[in-house]
């Protein structure tokens, strides 16, 4: 329902950012009890193999494993061997964080995406090809995860996506509406002869797409271990693809491949307080830098805490105005810290020592004293000062970031996991690997490298914190989340998306539904999507009422409607067991037992 107001000032403003994949059809999803585990993930082919393996025995990292390597086939534009993930685990007792980013090669430097007269690249131009590669993580870190806590033969998880690789899969209604509007995939021989006829068209939904390389490359990884893909034949057609782009080649190498380490980090966590009848005390865990997604979340909802937010109901189905202004102000004050300090510890140093000053209730009380909660909108969002020593390094500038999937499993023994997995870009950086031997398909190649700061240093001259450095892993969105009752310990919930930089907001949307509105997964996830990004408030097409916008508005808010189609799965605690929900704007079921 876009007003007259919003569709006027969407002639005159800058065009809403854009998001990782194109929207596709809605479909209404009723939500799913479960009693003992339960795993939900973005294609139903890929949550029927997680469910599979829990029914077999198997922990949730077990089904998280066969999960990501279905998804690699099923959804190739989102995730896949070829990119990178970060993975949330509680064991009944301890939370940990595996970090499976991707690297910046060794040869990498700090100019990668600047043009010779010193700017840098239009986003388009820097994604596609060998350049934006990053080393790839995802199997290092899913098998470090197994050898602590998988339950089921390594071999065994890999079954049903070889299975699938051979037989052929019928393409979903959601792969073929983002497959008809891709272009640049075909500039890739080996992704043209798999995703397109003879003709050079793009293959409908039903069409049975069969990846017997795929099903090599796996039957590999099965039986060898991370090794597979890390060194040997399949490490060698990774380097020569990225090297041997014709327009953009890039810097990786065998070496860079064979030296990756995935890594396990301690989780970012915070004490939540939800002060509304009865009060409770949650803890919500995230993963650390280089991931922004817990440091963004926590600020959002601690700055709102100090604020009316809570007061506020969710009318009607969607926030209210007053509500979305504060929300908008905590967002943009979370970003702006963001954009200054967010990267990679191993390069950056937190403020003050430590990433936990940026969530501290004193720090946040400050910046929320900055939000005119009955005025206007600020002019601007400047980074604060958490502690005495300045920054030494310039804000960000914003520019675009990608794609996802998310899966969330609980299993029977209590262990329980948010993953968020990714090649970025829809279809990454259009290069699809294949050894050549004489097998059709293979798996496509992240662009992950884009998610550095394209400019190394800001107007000013000082280095970006998130710039490119040999060995980095760029800055992050991806916000897998667990929340627990921060008074007993239990697991409540596992929650996360897809999205880019929107996944924070879309996130943050879905626990302030079931932390303080009440609602269950289906229904917190089913809210209309809304974030505020450079500048812009964007709120999800046709979701909310005219008046709603007009007041946005009025208070200076720079308001613009556009689709936001997260892929938001969400699993959590219920009197009888457990509850799932998962996007309607795309393709995931949760199943359960």
């Amino acid at each position: 329902m876009a007003s007259a107001a919003s569709l006027s000032l969407a002639q005159t403003s800058p065009v809403a950012p854009a998001q990782p994949e194109a929207a596709s059809v809605l479909q209404d999803k009723p939500g799913w009890a479960a009693r003992r585990f339960a795993v939900a993930a973005a294609n139903p082919l890929a949550t029927q193999a997680g469910y599979d393996m829990l029914r077999a025995g198997g922990s949730a990292v077990d089904a998280a494993i066969a999960v990501q390597m279905v998804l690699a086939l099923v959804e190739p534009q989102s995730s896949g061997i070829g990119g990178g993930a970060f993975l949330l685990h509680f064991d009944g007792k301890t939370t940990q964080a595996f970090d499976g980013r991707e690297t910046a090669p060794a040869a990498a430097t700090p100019d990668l995406f600047l043009q010779s007269n010193g700017q840098p690249l239009p986003m388009r131009q820097a994604i596609v090809g060998g350049r934006s590669v990053g080393t790839p993580g995802v199997v290092p870190m899913l098998a470090l995860a197994h050898h602590q806590h998988g339950k089921l033969p390594w071999a065994q998880l890999f079954a049903p996506a070889i299975a699938l690789a051979r037989q052929g899969f019928a393409i979903s209604p959601r792969m073929a509406t983002l497959l008809a509007a891709e272009s640049a995939l075909k500039t890739d021989l080996v992704a043209a002869r798999y995703f397109y006829d003879a003709n050079g068209q793009a293959w409908p939904a039903g069409h049975i797409l069969r990846n017997p390389e795929l099903g090599a490359v796996l039957e590999r990884i099965a039986t060898e271990g991370p090794s597979a893909i890390t060194s040997g034949a399949v490490a060698q057609a990774i380097a020569a693809k990225v090297q041997g782009h014709v327009a953009h080649p890039g810097a990786l190498t065998q070496t860079d491949l064979a030296t990756y380490q995935a890594l396990e980090r301690a989780p970012l966590c915070m004490v939540y307080r939800v002060t509304q009848v009865p009060a409770r005390n949650y803890r919500l865990c995230g993963m650390p830098p280089p991931s922004s997604g817990m440091l963004a979340i926590g600020q959002i909802l601690g700055t709102l805490a100090h604020t009316p937010a809570a007061d506020l109901p969710n009318a009607e189905g969607q926030p209210s105005a007053d509500w979305l202004h504060l929300y908008t102000e905590a967002a943009r004050l979370a970003f702006a810290d963001r954009a200054q300090y967010a990267a990679d510890p191993q390069f950056v140093t937190a403020p003050t020592g430590g990433w936990q000053s940026l969530l501290e209730p004193h720090y946040l009380a400050q910046r929320a004293a900055l939000i005119n909660t009955r005025g206007p909108r600020m002019q601007s969002a400047l980074p604060g000062q958490p502690g005495a020593q300045q920054s030494g390094y310039a804000p960000m500038a914003a520019q675009a970031e990608h794609g996802t999937s998310h899966i969330s499993v609980v299993d029977a023994w209590g262990n329980a996991l948010a993953m968020t997995t990714t090649i970025e870009d829809g279809w990454g950086a259009r290069l699809m690997v294949n050894r050549g031997v004489g097998l059709e398909g293979g798996f496509l190649l992240n662009n992950q490298l884009t998610d550095f700061s394209l400019a190394p240093v800001g107007t000013d001259g000082r280095p970006v914190a998130n710039r490119v450095e040999p060995g980095k892993r760029p800055r992050s969105s991806m916000s897998p989340t667990l929340v627990f009752d921060a008074d007993t310990g239990e697991l409540l919930a596992s929650v996360g998306s897809p999205g880019g930089a929107f996944i924070i907001h879309f996130t943050a949307k879905t626990l302030y539904g079931l932390l303080h509105w009440g609602l269950n997964a289906q229904q917190a996830i089913n809210l209309p999507n809304f974030g505020a990004m450079d500048e812009l408030l964007i709120l999800e097409k046709s979701r909310f009422m005219p008046a709603v916008v007009s007041t946005l508005q009025t208070r200076g808010h720079k308001v613009m409607e556009a689709p936001l189609p997260s892929g938001l799965q969400a699993i959590a605690r219920t009197s009888e067991g457990w509850f799932g929900g998962a996007d309607p704007r795309r393709e995931g079921v949760v199943r359960g037992d």
